[in-house]
C-alpha cells in the first residue's frame, strides 16, 4: 500500500494506462460537470455501485448516472479534490482510500466539504473503469449544512 500526499483536482496530466489516470479522470470529469466523460469513467451496466450523503445509495450506472444529473442542474456547485489517500492495486484492480475536500456553492451559502472517500476501479476490456465510490461526512453540523445547501433541508433517516 502507498500513501500519497499529493491532492488530486482533476487537473493533473494523465498519462498512460494506470488507475491513477482513471482517477484523475473522475475529477476531471466530476469538477468540469461533465456526465459524458463520467460515463466513461464509471462501468457501464447495473454492477458499479455508489453511496454517498448526497446521492443515497445507487446501484448501476443509469441510477448514478440519474444523480449526477440531479447534482449538476440543481442551483449548488460542488468542486472536490482527492487527498490524503492510499493506494493499492492488482493488474485489474485497484483501490483509493481518502478524504475529499471541497466546496459546495448555492446563491445563498458555501459549504467547505470534508469528506472520507473511497474509490474502487478494475481494468475491463483493457480499460480502468470505476465500480465502487463511498463517501461520508464525519461531522452532523457539515453534514446537515451540505445537505440543506443541496435539498433545502437536512435528510430525515431512512425508515
Amino acid at each position: 500500500m502507498n500513501a500519497l500526499t499529493t491532492a488530486i483536482t482533476g487537473t493533473e496530466t494523465a498519462t498512460g494506462d494506470s488507475a491513477l489516470a482513471a482517477l484523475i479522470g473522475f475529477y476531471r470529469a466530476f469538477n468540469a460537470c461533465d456526465l459524458e466523460a463520467l460515463a466513461a469513467n464509471w462501468m457501464e451496466g447495473d454492477a458499479p455501485s455508489m453511496d454517498n450523503p448526497i446521492g443515497g445509495i445507487r446501484r448501476g450506472w443509469p441510477a448514478i448516472r440519474e444523480g449526477y444529473a440531479k447534482l449538476f442542474t440543481g442551483p449548488a456547485r460542488v468542486e472536490a479534490a482527492f487527498h490524503d489517500f492510499t493506494s493499492q492495486g492488482g493488474s485489474d484492480w485497484h483501490l483509493f482510500v481518502g478524504r475529499e475536500k471541497g466546496i459546495c456553492m448555492t446563491p445563498e451559502t458555501t459549504v467547505d466539504l470534508r469528506i472520507r472517500t473511497t474509490r474502487w476501479f478494475m481494468k475491463v476490456g483493457g480499460v480502468w473503469r470505476q465500480l465502487h465510490h463511498h463517501g461520508s461526512i464525519e461531522e452532523p453540523a457539515l453534514l446537515a449544512d451540505y445537505q440543506r445547501a443541496i435539498f433545502g433541508a437536512p435528510l430525515e433517516a431512512p425508515a
